[in-house]
């Protein structure tokens, strides 16, 4: 069952919960009890990375690494509708921390301590990261029963997909990865 960690879970149009309508969702654990991913698309419109780390006193230099070129537009990210003011940081592994960080995938680890945060502001955070607020929860046997539905598809997942694609293109790009044109689904759903 854990065959879908590191995986990409792309919404379908006929989403029908509009917090994750067009969302594509990083799954960081996926088990008997459950799952759980960060929505790594979906920038707050109010939250930039710079007033986050002034909000918790971690302010830093300039152009710290891990905040990119102007650290004013370095987003913060809607991570999901399950404990919103929670932090979670993807980023590349050049930053780990033993206490707070867990390698997903390859090229990808997931840190929830705010050590990360501390790091970037200090300028020695990791070199590509996403910061979300909140992240996306299934129950046991939840996720599974809403990919038979047909509300997801599934994508590998690429460092390049998440770090280095915009927030507006991630999801056709992630449907282009599989093959999939977004011009040619449906947002009806049947079964046959």
């Amino acid at each position: 069952m854990t065959h879908l960690i590191g995986k990409l879970l792309i919404a379908m149009p006929s989403m029908p919960d509009p917090r994750f309508a067009h969302s594509v969702v990083f799954l960081c654990a996926h088990s008997e009890n459950g799952a759980m991913g960060v929505i790594v698309n979906k920038p707050l419109p109010d939250l930039t990375l710079v007033k986050l780390l002034a909000h918790l006193d971690l302010d830093g230099p300039e152009n710290a690494r891990g905040l990119g070129e102007d650290p004013a537009d370095g987003p913060v990210h809607f991570g999901g509708p399950v404990e919103t003011s929670r932090g979670f940081v993807l980023h590349s592994p050049d930053f780990f921390n033993a206490e707070g960080s867990l390698q997903i995938a390859d090229g990808i680890v997931l840190s929830t301590s705010v050590e990360v945060l501390a790091e970037m502001a200090r300028g020695q955070g990791p070199a590509q990261s996403i910061v979300a607020l909140g992240y996306a929860g299934w129950g046991p046997e939840q996720l599974d029963g809403e990919i038979q539905a047909g509300g997801w598809l599934i994508a590998d997942a690429a460092p390049s997909m998440l770090f280095a694609t915009e927030d507006s293109a991630k999801w056709s790009a992630a449907l282009g990865q599989i093959g999939v044109d977004p011009r040619l689904l449906s947002g009806a759903t049947g079964h046959a």
